[in-house]
C-alpha cells in the first residue's frame, strides 16, 4: 500500500491564486483554536493588512466557513465583531481500517464528532473495503444531511508498514495492500479527496486538534501493534516512503534474547498473554474490567511489559526530543498509567537534571482514536496554510 496524504506543498513559486489560499488557511488556522478574534487581531496575527483580513472574512463568511459572534470592547475605539470558526461550515470522513473490524467517524469543522459507528470485517482486502466504506459514508451523510454537500473529504488510516519491507507479513497487515494505490482505490470509491496514512500519524494528529498548542511532540499509539506519530512544528514526519515511526519493530531485550516492541507491549502482547493464562479481553471495556478487579494475569503483563515502555521512552525522548510523549490509543487509561507508573524513568535529553520533570502524558484513549485522526487529517489542511516557508 503506497500513503496517499492530502499533500503539504513544497516549496515553489506562488501565483494569485496559491497567496489567496494560503492567506484564507492562514485566517481559518487562527481560529481553529475554538478561540474568537476580531479583525485587528487577526491582521496582526496574520501579518496582513486589516483590508485583507476584511476581504478574506467575507469570502470566508459568505463560504458558511466563519460566524460572526459578538462584539467585544477594547482599550478604546468602538467594539470590535469577533469571529469563530462555524462549526456545520464543513465537515471531515475518517476511517480507520483494522484487520477485523472498519470505524467511521464524521467531525464537523470545529472537530466534535457528530456520528461514529463500527462495522465488523471478515476480511480487510481492497475489494471489500472498498464496497463498504461508501455505504458508511452515506450513512453518516443520512443521520447529518446537511454534511452532504460540505464533506471536505475522507481520510482513511491503516497499520503500517506501506508498501513491502522487511516487515512485511506482520499480523497486523492489511491482505491485498502492500502493492495498491490505496488513495486513488479509495478516492474512486468515495468520490472525494482522500488523505491515507498510518494509524498512529492519524492519532497524533487527533491529538493535536485536541490540544492545538500541541506543536512538537510524540504519540505513542497502541493499535493492534505499537506505532509512533511523530509531529513537529504542527507538521507530521513521515519519512521518504511514509513508514517513519515503525517504533514497534525496534528490538527490546527479552527472556530469550532480543524481541520486537510490539510482541511486548501492544494489544496484540496482552491478548495473547492474557490467552495463555486462560482469559479473554476482545476489547477496551473487557481489558478495563480485568484491571479495576486486580486480574493476576494482566497484573503480570503490565509488570513484564513496564520496562519495554521505559525503553522505548528512552529511544523517543533522546532521538526527537519531543515537548511531550502521549500515551494513546485503544488501550484503557488505567492500564497506561500502571504501565508508565511501573516503567523504570529513561535518562533523556527531554528531562530535567533533576529527573523528577516527567514529559509524558496520557492522550486520547478509545478505539475511535484513529478514526478521529483520520478526519483530522482532513481537517489540519483546510487550516494549514498552502505555502511552504
Amino acid at each position: 500500500m503506497v500513503p496517499t496524504p492530502l499533500p503539504y506543498p513544497t516549496r515553489r513559486g506562488a501565483n494569485l491564486e496559491r497567496a489567496r489560499d494560503h492567506n484564507r488557511r492562514l485566517v481559518l488556522g487562527e481560529l481553529s483554536t475554538g478561540r474568537t478574534l476580531g479583525r485587528a487581531e487577526l491582521a496582526r496575527r496574520s501579518s496582513l493588512s486589516t483590508q485583507a483580513v476584511s476581504n478574506i472574512i467575507a469570502e470566508l463568511e459568505r463560504d458558511g466557513l466563519l460566524e460572526p459572534c459578538g462584539a467585544a470592547r477594547g482599550r478604546r475605539g468602538q467594539p470590535a465583531m469577533q469571529y469563530r470558526i462555524s462549526p456545520g461550515g464543513g465537515h471531515a470522513l475518517g476511517f480507520e481500517v483494522r484487520p477485523g473490524a472498519v470505524f467511521a467517524q464524521l467531525l464537523d469543522l470545529a472537530g466534535a464528532t457528530v456520528w461514529s459507528r463500527r462495522v465488523a470485517l471478515a476480511r480487510a482486502d481492497p475489494a471489500t473495503v472498498a464496497a463498504l466504506l461508501p455505504r458508511l459514508r452515506d450513512e453518516a451523510w443520512a443521520a447529518r444531511p446537511a454534511a452532504r454537500p460540505r464533506t471536505l473529504g475522507a481520510g482513511v488510516v491503516m497499520p503500517g508498514p506501506f508498501g513491502r519491507t522487511a516487515l512485511s507479513g506482520e499480523a497486523t497487515d492489511l491482505p491485498g495492500w502492500a502493492e495498491v494505490e490505496a488513495g486513488p482505490v479509495l478516492e474512486r470509491a468515495l468520490a472525494l479527496p482522500v488523505a491515507v496514512e498510518n494509524d498512529a500519524n492519524a492519532a497524533a494528529m487527533a491529538e493535536r486538534l485536541r490540544d492545538p498548542s500541541l506543536r512538537s511532540f510524540a504519540a505513542l499509539y497502541f493499535g493492534t501493534g505499537l506505532g509512533l506519530g511523530i509531529v513537529e512544528d504542527g507538521r507530521l514526519v513521515t519519512g521518504a516512503r511514509g513508514n517513519a515511526g515503525e517504533i514497534g519493530q525496534i528490538p527490546v531485550p527479552g527472556p530469550h534474547g532480543p524481541v520486537a516492541l510490539e510482541r511486548v507491549l501492544s494489544r496484540a502482547a496482552v491478548g495473547a498473554h492474557l490467552a495463555r493464562h486462560g482469559t479473554s479481553a476482545p476489547d477496551m471495556a473487557a481489558l478495563a474490567r480485568l484491571h479495576e478487579a486486580g486480574d493476576p494475569a494482566l497484573a503480570r503483563w503490565i509488570r513484564d511489559a513496564a520496562p519495554a515502555l521505559g525503553h522505548a521512552l528512552a529511544l523517543v525522548e533522546n532521538l526527537l526530543d519531543p515537548a511531550c510523549t502521549l500515551l494513546c490509543g485503544a488501550m484503557p487509561e488505567p492500564i497506561l498509567r500502571a504501565l508508565l507508573a511501573a516503567a523504570p524513568p529513561p535518562r533523556s535529553v527531554a528531562r530535567g537534571p533533576d529527573g523528577r520533570e516527567e514529559p509524558v502524558r496520557i492522550g486520547t484513549c478509545s478505539p475511535m482514536a484513529a478514526a478521529r485522526g483520520a478526519a483530522a487529517l482532513v481537517l489540519a489542511r483546510a487550516f494549514t496554510p498552502a505555502l511552504a516557508a
